[in-house]
């Protein structure tokens, strides 16, 4: 009896011994699942660019450095202040940059957004005088695009890109007539005789008509002055150039608008001696965009809109 017993502990042990190994294999391969799940994960949004860094971090020796402005200027887009400006203080400060090229391709925006990002060009240049900044052009470089552009040592365009749009608009709808057709009766209360400023349910009264036009027309001639600092005697001024109107790029280089034709390619290489171009565009995280659209869903909730009625385009 005694042996059966001394047998059965043995093999209890044996069985309890497998056990706790199985256990322990489970655990560890668990871990190394999830030890190599976070790497690829974390080598993933690296490459995505959802840490919201730009490749300049990898660069090695001298270069051109190079940024993206893309889209529409607004204060929640890849082309705004927030994101440019950055991006633009780390192209300069890095000791081997030989130039700078802000590649533009935009319809325009917000003129404060576009007033940033020309002020702090400005501000690079004084602060670095040997490294130069061109602006190249692409399918389009118009208005607040190119209130930016004018900032630019020198501006490189394609034949048929588009710019100029030197001008300012307020748009919006009225919806007056609709609603008598549809006996909808509008219940505007305000505290302030121009609280309800350019009501699209509402007439428009031509006293708010008179002082936005007035609104615009200052808007319009910090826009004016900008070009006007920026390109100096280069500008052949015509009674259209300020009127809004959109040139072709060979028509822009005659006006003065633009100083030649160029890619990113030609002018790191011919201008400004460096074909090693890094991009030093600050990417948007995925964070970033979470944020926004988090903040964007609530401001929609309030009823609040987050674009301003004012545009450069």
């Amino acid at each position: 009896m005694s042996d059966q017993n001394w047998e059965r502990g043995i093999l209890e042990k044996l069985a309890m011994s497998a056990v706790q190994e199985q256990r322990r294999a489970r655990h560890w391969g668990i871990f190394f699942k999830v030890l190599t799940f976070s790497y690829f994960f974390i080598v993933l949004f690296i490459f995505m660019g959802w840490f919201g860094k730009s490749e300049a971090a990898l660069s090695t020796g001298k270069h051109t450095a190079l940024i993206d402005m893309q889209g529409v200027i607004a204060a929640d887009t890849p082309a705004s202040a927030d994101n440019i400006i950055p991006s633009l203080q780390d192209a300069f400060k890095d000791k081997d940059t030989k130039g700078v090229i802000l590649r533009i391709n935009s319809p325009g925006g917000s003129p404060v957004q576009a007033g940033q990002i020309n002020d702090e060009i400005h501000r690079l240049r004084v602060k670095y005088p040997a490294i130069p900044l061109y602006v190249v052009a692409g399918d389009i470089c118009a208005s607040g695009g190119y209130y930016v552009a004018a900032a630019a040592d020198k501006i490189f365009v394609d034949k048929a890109t588009l710019i100029g749009s030197i001008g300012v608009l307020m748009d919006g709808f009225g919806f007056t007539g609709t609603m008598e057709k549809l006996g909808v009766e509008r219940r505007l209360i305000t505290a302030g005789s121009n609280k309800g400023f350019m009501d699209p349910y509402s007439p428009l009264r031509p006293d708010q008509q008179a002082y936005a036009k007035q609104m615009l027309a200052q808007i319009h001639q910090q826009f004016i002055d900008v070009v006007k600092q920026g390109r100096g005697k280069r500008l052949k001024e015509t009674p259209d150039t300020f009127s809004g109107l959109i040139w072709n790029g060979q028509a822009g280089v005659a006006m003065g608008l633009a100083d030649g034709y160029g890619s990113v390619e030609s002018v790191a290489r011919d201008v400004i001696k460096e074909e090693n171009v890094v991009d030093f565009t600050v990417k948007e995280g995925i964070a970033d965009r979470l944020a926004k659209r988090f903040g964007a869903g609530v401001m929609s909730a309030a009823g609040l809109s987050t674009q301003s009625g004012v545009s450069l385009r």
